[in-house]
């Protein structure tokens, strides 16, 4: 069965993130949670598709940072669902500094978080379990395969599915030409994650900013 995507963004002045459902049949799939700024206007958006409690099968994380993460924990409690990523990144949810855990801290990350987002500090949550590498999604009702992908964070993923889409969290971007992250925790753990995906069958690359993309446009 075909999976359908919905793209749903959310902002917080110019910057905006991308939240991906997914279905197939009457089974929904959550990548990414967006501001939690914006938290109605994304239930809003989830309800609209027919998703309800008991048929969000799964939130998962493509790695930690907050922009990502914020409406996470509120979501889980109102469609009665769980929270997947990879215990590398878990750390800074469960102890809600985005920081933490970070090889080290890019100066424009600092800034952004700190004087433009106001990201530094957020809600503390313990994820339902952990993904790792080619954690099978088919349980839940999606031909999709976890990749351990990091390099903007230790404990950054992407969901791959059967028919070649890749969502990517922050290991691109598009804000007009795609290319990899700048802003990142271990530029040589992001090159060989670039690297790595010429192993696999990546057709789309939905990043966590900008619009969807061809992999041959890298």
């Amino acid at each position: 069965m075909s999976i359908e995507i919905k793209t749903i963004v959310t902002r917080r002045f110019r910057i905006r993130v991308n939240s991906y459902l997914l279905r197939t049949g009457s089974t929904y799939l959550l990548i990414d949670s967006g501001f939690s700024s914006m938290r109605r206007y994304l239930e809003k958006e989830i309800e609209d598709t027919g998703c309800s409690p008991g048929n969000l099968s799964l939130i998962v994380l493509t790695h930690g940072d907050f922009d990502h993460t914020g409406n996470a924990a509120y979501l889980r409690r109102t469609f009665n669902t769980k929270i997947a990523m990879h215990p590398s990144d878990s750390g800074i949810v469960e102890h809600g500094n985005m920081f933490w855990g970070r090889k080290k801290v890019n100066f424009l990350i600092r800034l952004m978080t700190n004087m433009v987002l106001g990201l530094k500090k957020s809600d503390r949550f313990i994820p339902d379990f952990h993904i790792q590498e080619g954690y099978d999604f088919s349980e839940h009702g999606f031909q999709a395969t976890a990749l351990h992908l990091p390099g903007h964070s230790k404990g950054s993923i992407g969901i791959l599915t059967a028919d070649g889409h890749l969502f990517c969290g922050d290991l691109f971007t598009n804000m007009g030409n795609p290319a990899p992250n700048s802003l990142v925790d271990d530029p040589g753990e992001l090159h060989a994650s670039v690297e790595k995906l010429k192993h696999f069958p990546v057709k789309t690359v939905y990043p966590g900013h900008g619009e969807p993309f061809s992999i041959e446009l890298l």
